[in-house]
């Protein structure tokens, strides 16, 4: 069997003005699903970062990227990579987004050593993975849907995602939002989450033109991005909490304060292990779907039937 490694990062920015509430928990409840899974727990294959952990497990910028390095370092390796905790987007340096935005994680030193934007992300996840290494990742965090730059997303309006008619709905009311809150006077605030909404109103629109690609037979469409990611082929497999221009929902659930996303997830493994990666996609989507707008996605580093069974 090949030898299993976990990095699970929870970051509930605790006594700041960003705080969460439920991202230590997630990290507790995905700790023991892999466990339950075979994965072993020593310090030599399981690494958890947290914001009421010591250093080195304090997941400032510099231990998140070295924490990856480590995880994706070996070949013949499972590797299993679980993110509860901010997301955000920064300016896309390459101009390959439509938004305008890179994805980003968010590092609880942030505001003093920056956000990881999805660049850096597939460069130290994807293009390092070690020969012979797969890699899964669950991200929950909001503008999430291509956080690591994966080439190809599973795309069909039959299992969950939201149709035509509604992009364009949701495209106006942005354009609408952003113009309201410029008018009555401008303030630097103002100006720049007016820009975020026209660059989200911006995105669904562009996305009724990536809607017309058809998919392959297994669904799949190939994202765009200035670097050539799909020539990569890596082993990569990710769920993610919500589309890029969506946000993810910090939930309390049956009197414990978990990620929406990490929840469904967790739930729809546990009912039933056998499925297929639709399957564990479509099924954390339908436990969402009653109580929160976020639509998670599954997106892939190679061409690869996802009808097949998921294997962690």
């Amino acid at each position: 069997m090949s030898r299993r490694k976990s990095l699970l990062i929870g970051i509930n920015y605790t006594g700041s003005k960003h705080a969460l509430q439920g991202c230590h928990q997630d990290v507790h409840n995905m700790m023991n699903f892999l466990i339950s899974r075979g994965y072993p727990q020593d310090q030599r294959s399981m690494v958890i970062l947290a914001d009421d952990r010591p250093e080195p497990f304090y997941p400032s910028n510099h231990n998140i990227l070295a924490a990856m390095d480590w995880l994706v370092s070996e070949p013949g390796c499972c590797c299993f990579l679980h993110y509860s905790g901010h997301g955000g987007q920064v300016r896309d340096p390459d101009g390959d987004r439509d938004s305008g935005f890179d994805d980003t994680i968010v590092p609880v030193d942030f505001e003093r050593n920056g956000q990881i934007d999805s660049d850096t992300l597939h460069r130290r996840l994807v293009s390092k993975l070690a020969p012979n290494s797969t890699l899964f990742v669950v991200f929950d965090c909001c503008h999430s849907g291509s956080a690591i730059e994966l080439p190809f997303v599973y795309r069909t309006d039959a299992d969950g995602n939201v149709n035509l008619v509604d992009n364009v709905k949701q495209g106006l009311h942005l354009m609408e939002a952003a113009s309201h809150l410029v008018q009555g006077g401008f303030s630097l605030q103002k100006v720049n989450d007016a820009k975020v909404l026209f660059a989200g109103a911006q995105s669904f629109f562009s996305g009724l033109k990536h809607r017309a690609d058809p998919p392959d037979e297994n669904g799949l469409g190939e994202e765009h991005f200035q670097e050539n990611w799909a020539t990569e082929g890596k082993r990569v497999f990710m769920y993610s909490g919500c589309k890029d221009d969506q946000t993810s929902a910090d939930a309390n659930i049956a009197g414990s304060h978990v990620g929406a996303m990490s929840w469904a997830f967790l739930q729809t493994m546990q009912r039933n292990p056998n499925q297929s990666y639709v399957e564990v996609l479509q099924n954390t989507r339908g436990l969402l779907k009653e109580r929160y707008q976020q639509i998670p996605q599954l997106s892939v580093g190679f061409k690869f039937d996802l009808n097949s069974p998921l294997r962690i």
